[in-house]
């Protein structure tokens, strides 16, 4: 393949994931951050847990 076709697919590709693709309505949206607020939340603490255990060891 030279680049001018591999240009058009990837054109091609693209163009249809955009159609396929559709904006979040509110309620999907809200839930899309509770998710994350939860994972970041989770991931903050186990970090806050490492710290504190490493503090009280003494490293």
């Amino acid at each position: 393949m030279d680049f001018k076709e591999t240009t058009n697919d990837f054109i091609k590709q693209s163009k249809r994931v955009l159609k396929v693709a559709k904006k979040p309505d509110r309620e999907e949206y809200l839930d899309f951050s509770k998710v994350t607020a939860i994972g970041i939340a989770i991931i903050g603490l186990i970090g806050f847990i490492i710290f504190i255990i490493a503090y009280l060891i003494g490293l």
